[in-house]
């Protein structure tokens, strides 16, 4: 299947029309019955808008481009349940920021894709107002989460862009455990409005937000479109996307971890990592090995829980018990950890680090390879600590099929650098 910039590459020149791929769309994922991904659908309104695209010029990088988002993600007519059946009846009356401005490049919204209930799990997605989500690779086994459904329809072939939500690695995770590219932009690049649970406010904050919203895709390039199309404040500020620091894979400067004790990597995963670097190794690329000087990975991973459990006190969650100075030593914390991974970035362009011990495992595994399920949070919790950006990228498959996938973290707000990295990489 294509991917999404080489669809509106195609209508943009005449050789197919929005109307053509957006039928062919909603026919595969009518036809879908063992995935269970894209969970609700617009289809008149659809081919109404890639109509609509077809008789006019394009003017957007996704013109005529049928899509979905995360159910989480308000779109004006659509139900909003974040899996929960007390919200199974919410209907959204406008579009999140987000969806806004995929619209305004011309995206066509056909529908949204399932995510785990309350959006509470990264290794699972499943929920009791859609069912669950299987991996397309093999059905047994999970997609990951919350945004599965999100990376599982990019695998069936049942959307061509997508964009979720990244707390704890939920983008990442499904996106390495679906061979998909997802990315947690750098802390605040993406406006969050919309992307409320129903019947909360808005609330734009100065404080420290852990979540995100970010695209997922089938490549790299595809990320880098739908960045530029979403992110930047809402006016009257503005935003423009940093370049990369190279644009030649033998250029970059690149950081590399492979394994830590704190959550060892399997053995697919480990081979897959080798053999990745190796290849980066003969394009010519410089590359350290090692974490960044006097980071302490598994103390940052520690942190990172500390933040969480702030996130969601502050969203409604249990309230914390921390004193005030105990607060304010997390935050410094929090600040001394940003602090020495931007010096890092001053000497290395790109850190590459697993995105996860391991592949995708069976539904409701707890134990994964002998490690406990939360042990996926180590790998992903550093760029989410400091709050920069990080994606994952497929790298390879097992013996039995299952994608591998790898993370690259980039310096703070240079995205594309990160996007870029993983395009050259991916040759």
């Amino acid at each position: 299947m294509m991917t999404a910039g080489e669809v509106a590459e195609q209508i943009r020149t005449g050789q197919v029309t929005s109307r053509e791929v957006t039928e062919q769309l909603l026919a595969r994922i009518a036809a879908d019955t063992e995935v269970n991904a894209v969970v609700e659908v617009r289809p008149e309104y659809a081919l109404a808008a890639a109509d609509a695209a077809d008789r006019t010029q394009p003017t957007g990088p996704l013109h005529g481009v049928p899509m979905t988002v995360k159910d989480a993600i308000d779109v004006a007519g659509l139900h909003t349940t974040w899996g929960n059946p007390a919200f199974a009846e919410y209907v959204a009356d406008r579009d999140a920021t987000v969806v806004e401005r995929l619209q305004r490049a011309g995206a066509v919204i056909v529908g949204k894709s399932n995510v785990h209930m309350m959006l509470a799990d990264f290794g699972q997605t499943a929920n009791e107002v859609y069912g669950r989500t299987n991996n397309p690779a093999d059905h047994s086994r999970t997609p990951g989460g919350s945004s599965g459904g999100s990376a599982a329809a990019l695998a069936a072939d049942l959307t061509y862009l997508e964009y979720g939500s990244d707390l704890v690695g939920s983008i990442r995770l499904p996106a390495a455990y679906c061979g998909v590219y997802g990315l947690r932009p750098t802390n605040g690049l993406v406006p969050q409005r919309g992307f409320q649970v129903p019947g909360t406010p808005y609330l734009p904050s100065e404080l420290p937000n852990l979540s995100t919203i970010g695209p997922l895709a089938r490549s790299a390039a595809d990320l880098r479109i739908a960045l530029r199309a979403t992110a930047g404040p809402d006016a009257p500020y503005s935003w423009q996307l940093t370049p990369p620091r190279h644009r030649r894979l033998q250029d970059f400067r690149v950081g590399v971890v492979t394994d830590h004790p704190a959550a060892p990597v399997s053995s697919d995963v480990g081979d897959a990592m080798a053999a990745t670097i190796d290849r980066l190794a003969r394009s010519g690329a410089k590359i350290a090995e090692g974490w960044p000087d006097d980071v302490d990975p598994s103390r940052q991973a520690e942190e990172f829980g500390d933040q969480v459990g702030l996130f969601f006190a502050l969203h409604g969650g249990e309230p914390t018990e921390l004193t005030v100075d105990e607060l304010l030593a997390t935050e410094r914390a929090r600040m001394i950890a940003r602090a020495k991974w931007q010096r890092y970035f001053e000497d290395v362009d790109v850190f590459l680090c697993p995105t996860s011990f391991t592949v995708a495992f069976s539904h409701g595994s707890t134990i994964i390879g002998g490690q406990p399920h939360e042990a996926q949070v180590f790998w992903i919790a550093h760029a989410s600590l400091i709050g920069n950006p990080a994606l994952s990228m497929p790298i390879g498959r097992t013996e039995d099929g299952l994608p591998v996938g790898a993370q690259v973290i980039g310096p703070w707000h240079e995205d594309d650098t990160a996007i870029t990295f993983a395009e050259l990489l991916a040759g």
